[in-house]
């Protein structure tokens, strides 16, 4: 994470410098402050990546004498079907449009974004998934009613 952190600092020192030097040659306002705020952003990007990384181990990535085979493994769960993303899309997108037809399309739009918000997070926690630490049977053996039929052949 050092690497990544030290990265950040550069763009936001490069972007910094480039805002100093647009000032003086152009005088806008603007584009300075907006150069400027760039820079804050990865600043603090960078900041709390060198933060962290100094509260973490080492990565494989950060160290020079790492292996290849230090780096596999199982890297996380990523959802292999899910609608959700195409869901919040579009609630964005309602809420986008919303700021030029009127404020009741904003409200419609910022309902369904909070709606697509949880069925993100609550996607592997209702129906046949909502207890992913016990089997099908032992979910029927407490009277729970299996809701995919689909799931309950395998």
């Amino acid at each position: 994470m050092k690497i990544e952190g030290l990265l950040f600092a550069l763009i936001a020192t490069f972007l910094v410098i480039a805002a100093a030097i647009y000032w003086v040659l152009s005088s806008e306002v603007a584009g300075s402050i907006m150069l400027l705020l760039s820079g804050g952003l990865a600043l603090i990007v960078g900041y709390y990546l060198m933060f962290t990384a100094r509260r973490l181990e080492a990565r494989p990535e950060d160290r020079a004498d790492a292996e290849i085979s230090e780096g596999s493994g199982e890297l996380g769960f990523f959802s292999p079907h899910s609608w959700w993303p195409i869901v919040a899309a579009a609630s964005f997108a309602v809420a986008t449009v919303g700021i030029a037809i009127g404020p009741w399309m904003v409200i419609i739009g910022m309902v369904a974004v909070v709606l697509s918000a949880f069925g993100f997070l609550f996607e592997y926690y209702v129906g046949i998934n909502r207890s992913q630490g016990q089997t099908l049977e032992a979910l029927q053996a407490m009277g729970e009613p299996v809701t995919s039929p689909v799931k309950w052949r395998q």
